[in-house]
């Protein structure tokens, strides 16, 4: 046995403030306040509003929940936050890891600091920023790790696994408390691709079930319940079980190589399989000045995990969460409207005859890459009806380190996202919510943070 659970322990626990670089700390508030960002405007889907009648058992209120403010325990409240963080397919992402980190570790690192600060122990910025970088690095390491396609919805799973080490970085657990703990949640992990294949809910539900899983792992074992001690290794642990197919060389960088800044943006609310194409298709517009109503077949060529997530058909009738995961309708939104925003996967938009019309001229090829887990490159071909044919090489995907959003367009989301909140935040809310993340480290409780992301 290598042991590689105990590398991520150490480094989650041991990893010393000064050694996390600039740019991780950085990124760490980038990504942060994105990811407060979705899980606000999260709020909005019936299915975020229909879990408040849920998950609503007793007991004490100690953390909130983003936008509406409501109080709950904490596993609860990360359960709520981690379902609206990713319930929209707008949260980042780690590509090559194929793991959204932000969205179990925003939901659980947010209620456990509440949670420890109405108890009398304030969690503050800088600490936060600790425990989101080590969460992000064992999140991305697990991921990494694999080398065979997803059965099992690894973002939900890794995301576990990484929040559990940011949870107990805050909680100031030790290394044998943390051990059993991790053998706790081993027997709580769950999530599958049947979610993902079907277009249902329950993939945000599963997110939202991990994040619930992580706090409550954390709280048995600092109650005193033993748990298996080979939670990653053992012959019926994650990585034997899970991903059956794995090496174990991506945790040799743990605090060498810091995640955080290797983390995406989505710049569009879809599966991040589709961003590539509609990155290729504005730019194709762009340099061409072709219409949407112009073009008479766009083709994708990519490789098979872009088939295997969003290449299913667009149908009369489909689910908001399906729709998601279709580029056909995607890319028919993007030709009918110019762009791709949350209020497209609204009941009206779902039923435009227009783009069901056009998502008829959307295919997809294989180019030839076999990694199972490669987003890139791709290339989307656009013909015309005038005759034309336009290619675009998308080596990377927008929003990326390779490729990434500027400041100004990191903004334009959040503000979008606030918009199509069921919250009223208006532009001095707005305005201090941006500076206290961008001066993160500097603030004295992270409850402060918090109460700016609510309207209660």
């Amino acid at each position: 046995m290598s042991d590689v659970l105990a590398r991520a322990i150490d480094h989650a626990l041991a990893l010393d403030r000064a050694a996390i670089p600039a740019a991780a700390r950085h990124a760490a508030r980038v990504f942060l306040v994105d990811t407060l960002a979705v899980g606000i405007c999260g709020a909005r889907i019936p299915e975020a509003r229909a879990l408040a009648h849920v998950l609503t058992d007793g007991g004490r209120g100690e953390s909130r929940v983003l936008c509406s403010g409501e109080a709950l325990p904490a596993a609860q409240a990360a359960f709520r936050n981690a379902f609206q963080i990713h319930d929209q397919e707008f949260d980042s992402v780690h590509e090559g890891a194929v793991v959204h980190p932000m969205a179990v570790i925003g939901g659980v690192l947010l209620a456990v600091a509440e949670r420890r600060g109405r108890r009398g122990a304030a969690v503050d910025g800088a600490a936060l920023t600790d425990a989101l970088v080590v969460a992000v690095d064992v999140a991305a390491t697990v991921g990494l790790c694999a080398r065979s396609p997803m059965r099992f919805f690894r973002p939900a799973m890794a995301g576990a696994l990484g929040a559990l080490a940011g949870a107990a970085r805050l909680e100031g657990l030790d290394a044998g408390t943390l051990r059993r703990a991790y053998g706790l949640l081993l027997g709580q992990l769950s999530g599958t691709m049947q979610a993902h294949l079907e277009g249902t809910p329950g993939l945000p539900l599963q997110i939202g079930a991990n994040a619930r899983a992580a706090v409550t792992a954390l709280d048995l074992a600092r109650a005193g319940f033993d748990g298996p001690r080979d939670a990653l290794e053992g012959p019926f642990g994650y990585f034997a079980l899970v991903e059956g197919q794995f090496v174990l060389s991506p945790f040799d960088d743990l605090g060498r190589v810091f995640r955080m800044t290797e983390v995406s943006h989505k710049p569009f609310p879809t599966g991040r399989a589709a961003h590539a194409a509609l990155d290729g298709l504005d730019r194709l517009q762009q340099a061409h000045g072709f219409g949407g109503d112009e073009v008479a077949r766009a083709t994708l060529e990519a490789p098979p995990l872009i088939r295997r997530l969003v290449g299913r058909p667009a149908s009369a009738g489909m689910a908001p969460s399906w729709a998601r995961l279709c580029l056909p309708y995607l890319v028919a939104t993007r030709l009918v409207t110019g762009g791709v925003r949350v209020e497209d996967f609204d009941p009206p938009a779902l039923a435009d005859p227009a783009r069901l019309a056009r998502a008829a001229i959307v295919d997809w090829r294989p180019n030839g890459v076999e990694d199972p887990n490669a987003l890139v490159p791709q290339s989307l071909e656009i013909a015309l009806r005038n005759g034309r044919v336009l290619r675009a090489d998308l080596p990377a995907v927008l929003g990326s380190p390779r490729y990434p959003l500027d400041r100004a367009a990191q903004r334009a989301k959040f503000d979008a996202c606030l918009d199509a909140s069921p919250g009223r935040f208006d532009a001095t809310r707005r305005d201090e919510l941006w500076a206290a993340v961008e001066a993160l480290d500097s603030v004295p409780d992270v409850r402060e943070l918090v109460s700016l992301c609510t309207t209660a």
